[in-house]
């Protein structure tokens, strides 16, 4: 299939500006720094005495969320600006006008790109992810409720930030691509704990608007998913007895995602890219 041809083409480029390989060195070298981190919490003394064992796994699980938001934040950038120069570096370039001339349809084209970008992103977020945790496991015993979970909300993240990249790709410049999909996270992220404090205060317009964000770019609900994969039911229940003010913990999450969002996130992405695909049908090469 052409799709497969054009996705090919991304892992061998990508393999020849050495991306992945300085992405790995930098990922090991920060894991190496979090794991050194995570092997002194059985240093820590209170009065002069080793802490529980309960509160040595609340706090690796929640020094674990801050790295792991580190690590989101990290594969959302690098699927940002990745995908945003994917089509508009090579129609700048001339490289687009040879590959259709072939031919090869332009759905085919914008497939072929969604499909290697996401594979390289499911190559390194998978690879990092579980080398992290099974490094954290390693040193503390701790190993969250939930690893197989992570992995897919993380991915899907990465996943929603390719598409919109991509679609962006298809009109902008790539900088100005990467750039747009970088604030747009951000906002949604904000929205997201904007939600919160609507529901701690028990107000719906403050609420609704942060739905309404999570619903325009479903990063943050994602999020919340990859953070509850990571919480011990211990630390639920404590989270729990704050009662509503806990909801506007952006590190924090009861529940997992409800499936009508997972479906709308899918969805989104599908979308996205059919949106994708009919701009770059309609644009001139």
């Amino acid at each position: 299939m052409p799709s497969l041809v054009v996705a090919r083409e991304i892992l061998r480029e990508a393999s020849r500006r050495k991306l992945l390989f300085a992405l790995v060195a930098l990922t090991l070298v920060v894991i190496a720094l979090t794991v050194w981190g995570f092997s002194r919490i059985a240093d820590l003394r209170t009065g002069g005495q080793p802490l529980p064992p309960v509160q040595q796994t609340a706090i690796t699980s929640q020094l674990l969320i801050l790295v792991m938001f580190m690590f989101s934040q990290a594969v959302m950038l690098s699927s940002a600006f990745v995908a945003a120069p994917a089509i508009s570096a090579e129609v700048e370039s001339g490289i687009s006008l040879a590959l259709l001339a072939r031919p090869i349809a332009r759905a085919e084209y914008v497939l072929g790109k969604w499909l290697g970008l996401v594979a390289l992103l499911a190559g390194y977020g998978i690879g990092a992810g579980v080398v992290e945790l099974l490094a954290v496991r390693a040193v503390t015993g701790y190993a969250p409720p939930h690893p197989i979970e992570f992995l897919a909300f993380v991915l899907g993240e990465g996943a929603v930030i390719i598409t919109l990249s991509l679609a962006l790709s298809t009109r902008l410049a790539g900088i100005v691509g990467g750039v747009v999909a970088v604030i747009a996270s951000g906002i949604a992220w904000i929205g997201g704990i904007v939600e919160g404090v609507g529901t701690a205060f028990a107000n719906d317009t403050i609420t609704h608007v942060g739905t309404a964000t999570k619903l325009i770019l479903p990063t943050d609900g994602l999020w919340r998913g990859a953070v509850w994969s990571l919480e011990p039911a211990a630390v639920i229940a404590g989270f729990a007895n704050a009662g509503p003010a806990a909801a506007g913990n952006p590190f924090f999450a009861a529940t997992p995602p409800p499936s009508a969002y997972l479906v709308w996130s899918v969805a989104w992405i599908a979308g996205v890219l059919a949106l994708a695909v009919w701009s770059f049908r309609a644009r001139e090469v």
